[in-house]
């Protein structure tokens, strides 16, 4: 599990709460609750969090998996 210095999380915030983050496994975590009730999710790559709301974050994944074709 890659574990998000103590100095960084100090300075990251949630991008749609605006909220500190803690981290949760290979996650962090918005401390405070979106619109909807719940706390938001961030995944960590390759020790880099992935701070994209939901809503982007699968617009940005369904983009990267279009960007593999090779043109000859």
């Amino acid at each position: 599990m890659p574990k998000v210095s103590p100095e960084l999380l100090s300075i990251l915030r949630c991008p749609v709460t605006g909220s500190p983050l803690v981290q949760e496994g290979d996650e962090l975590v918005s401390t405070d609750a979106a619109a909807d009730g719940e706390k938001l999710r961030y995944t960590i790559e390759d020790g880099i969090p992935l701070l994209l709301p939901p809503e982007l974050l699968a617009a940005a994944n369904a983009a990267t998996s279009g960007q593999h074709d090779s043109k000859a």
